[in-house]
């Protein structure tokens, strides 16, 4: 059986530059996508569009 493998983008605002807690209400989510490459261009996008604020940070998480 072959092992499916999906992948998300999550991250959001955090409180300090620890990156141990979110902000309530700044939590995003995004995918599931089939492959690393297409969400590490949804990580990019989201990175870029935030750069500008210390306190965002978003990862790429493995499902499967």
């Amino acid at each position: 059986m072959e092992k499916c493998n999906r992948y998300w983008v999550v991250g959001g605002e955090y409180r300090d530059t620890r990156f141990e807690e979110l902000c309530d209400g700044t939590s995003e989510l995004f995918g599931p996508y089939a492959s690393y490459e297409t969400a590490r261009a949804r990580w990019q996008a989201a990175a870029e569009a935030t750069r500008c604020n210390a306190h965002m940070r978003y990862t790429i998480a493995r499902e499967g």
